[in-house]
């Protein structure tokens, strides 16, 4: 996670930077841009990225584009949605930018990465819950909190180690061996992370997220 600019070839980078434009044009036709309008959510949603632009300096590695931090894409999709979460993740990797802990030429693979596949497995696990779980308290907190972190944060570490392998940065051997196993363990931190804010959330102010039916999840009429 967090690609420094050099590490993949020209070819990689360009073809990046080709897949992002228009998926971040489509997540800014399809965000909800009206409840930013409201203070609380707007407040809300500056406050998380202004969050996990510290939580993303807190990233441990040993080599170039092998680093680990916290990712928190799906309590941000639980609060705004899959395209307002994917642009709030990628105005968190500006200001990571903006710091230098991240390259300007490689926005666009990590933006992919970590705000494409993040939001995309976060997304898709909670339909996946909507559709064969019950409409539950403890299901929407373990199911879309904790199971979904954990989970989406794998799927970002399978996607990286993937990329990696393909534009012959690293050896696929090395990586399986001895990067994409952190992320079992970065899992768990995420998990645990999620599952308290979507705890502390759907009790004391659900109207702060998008996906909370406070009828349905809690018997309220």
């Amino acid at each position: 996670m967090n690609l420094p600019d050099g590490l993949l070839d020209a070819g990689w980078t360009v073809m990046a930077w080709v897949c992002f434009v228009p998926l971040a044009l489509f997540a800014a036709r399809r965000a909800a841009w009206r409840v930013l309008v409201e203070p609380a959510r707007l407040n809300a949603f500056l406050a998380m990225v202004v969050a996990l632009i510290l939580l993303w300096h807190l990233q441990a590695g040993v080599k170039p584009g092998l680093s680990l931090h916290l990712l928190g894409a799906t309590v941000f999709t639980l609060c705004f949605g899959w395209a307002l979460a994917f642009i709030g993740l990628c105005l968190v990797l500006v200001g990571v930018g903006l710091n230098g802990f991240s390259g300007w030429q490689a926005f666009a693979a990590n933006a992919l990465l970590l705000a494409g596949v993040g939001v995309a497995a976060s997304h898709a696990l909670h339909r996946l819950v909507d559709r064969w779980l019950p409409r539950h308290l403890f299901v929407f907190i373990f199911g879309k909190g904790f199971f979904a972190s954990a989970l989406t944060v794998l799927a970002v570490g399978v996607a990286s180690c993937l990329l990696l392998a393909l534009a012959g940065t690293y050896d696929s051997a090395y990586l399986l061996a001895e990067y994409l196993p952190f992320f079992v363990l970065l899992g768990f931190s995420e998990a645990w992370l999620s599952g308290m804010m979507a705890t502390l959330l759907a009790v004391y102010r659900p109207e702060l997220l998008a996906d909370f039916d406070d009828a349905q999840l809690l018997g309220r009429k």
